[in-house]
């Protein structure tokens, strides 16, 4: 079997590709790498577009990461999707945004593109005129007895807009299919001339309830390509806000899973801790989620003894309140009764998706960036990733259950040895690229799962072309996996479960 190295090497490498290599390699050796994620061998890490030209960021065997890219001569090149069904709305997007036509796709239909930007294939070299409207064809489903349900693209709550189309049979979900894109937001193509300091505050934008992940993959990106290393004070705070981060979602999440199963209690207790979050995160860093607080080349504010003590007083008060609400969760026998077998996510997807986070935790696959694409200061750090095979809406919970208790230990080994110094370093992107474009790239553990950040830093220190990959792209189609067979009144509960993020998907 080839490793990942061997097919970059067998390539032209890209001079300027930091910290993993990147080569553009001929459509032999494309396809070579989409038998091995066909075979299940290896890991589609993202799969984005250029005018023309198409990228995979990989991950093999050996957990070794890499870029293969292919040049697209009249706009096509071979389709992914066609044998490994991740790639598809990966690909569909990039046709929406950059008129790649993948060959061989089996679904051609727009994905991001809902027929109202005015203009179609916006990131092209020449794009066209406004795409004509079109309703969307929903897939069929054959069977006696069979009705459609329709939920959203407005849904009964404030939340983001999506779309779910539900055929059943009785109360029985036979097939869900998801339609997405009523977010998008047009984030690479803003960021696409953008100055860093720009560009990096719309990252921070893609997502808000990860702001602080989304933020640190596009800083760790940016100086993989200019050769910068932020102080270590800086990256130890980073590390800290991204743990408080994760605290905040998850306890947010557990509580909103116990109230789609009738359970409010549960909600509003976790709703009182994940609020102590946000306000020690205020006190500590000036702004409740933090955001535009990481920056490439450091943060932008310093952890004083006021915010230090807000911090050591929230993480008391977690660890004497949380495990009180664990017990109740798992004592209470009606709560169980929703949340055990429910919404079950079979081992061999989480692994054909290279599901990140809880949602792939909860199903066998033990992948965390922050240890397997291990960046600093977690390689100095102690931490377990917990890990279940069952797949449902329960051990989604207990994942989340257990990272709460592994951040709070990571917050407490953070401030007993965050290092002294400067809190940024000078990027001076325009001195670096005297001799040719830089590019870089970075995977951070966001509270989801992985996020991937790429990008070019070209003439004058100017964003030319920079891809987010949320860990929801991985996600959204495999919960239309896990509510298969369960009841339609259930379907809240594995959403939220899973809790994709329709701006980071969007875009």
């Amino acid at each position: 079997m080839p490793a990942l190295t061997d097919l970059i090497e067998a390539g032209r490498p890209a001079e300027h590709h930091a910290p993993w290599r990147r080569a553009v390699v001929a459509p032999k050796v494309w396809n070579l790498a989409v038998e091995q994620l066909a075979g299940g061998r290896w890991s589609l890490l993202g799969l984005w577009g250029e005018p023309d030209r198409v990228h995979m960021a990989l991950l093999d065997e050996a957990r070794e990461i890499g870029v293969i890219s292919l040049d697209c001569r009249g706009g096509r090149y071979p389709s992914v999707g066609q044998y490994h069904p991740p790639a598809l709305r990966l690909e569909r997007a990039a046709a929406d945004l950059f008129g790649l036509a993948p060959q061989g796709l089996p679904d051609t239909r727009r994905w991001l593109d809902h027929g109202q930007w005015g203009i179609s294939h916006p990131l092209a070299a020449r794009p066209g005129g406004p795409a004509a409207g079109s309703s969307y064809r929903f897939l069929a489903a054959e069977g006696d007895s069979l009705h459609q349900i329709a939920v959203g693209p407005v849904h009964a709550g404030i939340i983001e807009p999506g779309h779910f189309r539900f055929t059943a049979s009785g109360e029985t979900v036979v097939r869900l299919e998801e339609r997405l894109g009523y977010v998008h937001k047009g984030i690479e193509g803003l960021m696409a001339g953008a100055p860093v300091d720009r560009a990096a505050r719309l990252a921070g934008r893609t997502s808000g309830d990860s702001t602080v992940a989304y933020s640190l993959a596009f800083a760790r990106a940016v100086e993989a390509a200019l050769g910068v290393t932020p102080p270590p004070r800086a990256m130890w705070l980073r590390a800290l806000m991204a743990e408080l981060e994760r605290l905040a979602n998850h306890l947010g999440d557990i509580g909103a899973i116990c109230n789609d199963a009738a359970f409010a209690l549960m909600h509003a207790h976790c709703g009182v801790l994940r609020e102590r979050v946000l306000r020690a995160a205020d006190a500590a860093f000036g702004h409740r989620l933090m955001r535009d607080r990481v920056v490439p080349g450091g943060v932008t504010g310093d952890l004083g003894e006021a915010g230090t003590s807000a911090i050591r007083s929230l993480v008391a008060e977690i660890r004497q309140r949380f495990p009180h609400l664990v017990e109740l969760y798992d004592n209470t026998a009606s709560l169980q009764d929703r949340t055990v077998a429910t919404g079950r996510l079979k081992v061999e997807l989480a692994r054909q998706y290279a599901a990140g986070g809880y949602v792939g935790r909860a199903s066998g696959r033990d992948f965390d960036a922050r240890r397997n694409a291990v960046y600093a200061p977690y390689d100095e750090l102690a931490f377990d990733v917990p890990v279940l095979q069952e797949g449902d809406v329960n051990a989604r919970v207990w994942i989340r259950v257990r990272e709460v208790e592994q951040s709070l230990s990571l917050v407490e080994q953070m401030l007993g040895r965050l290092p002294a110094g400067s809190i940024r370093a000078d990027i001076a992107a325009a001195d670096n690229v005297a001799d040719g474009p830089r590019e870089g790239m970075a995977l951070v553990e966001g509270f989801r799962g992985d996020i991937l950040a790429w990008l070019r830093i070209g003439e004058g220190g100017l964003i030319e072309r920079c891809h987010l990959r949320d860990p929801s792209w991985f996600q959204w189609p495999l919960l239309e996996a896990a509510i298969e067979g369960n009841i339609v009144a259930d379907f809240p509960l594995c959403n939220k479960s899973f809790n994709c993020s329709y701006s980071g998907h969007d875009l």
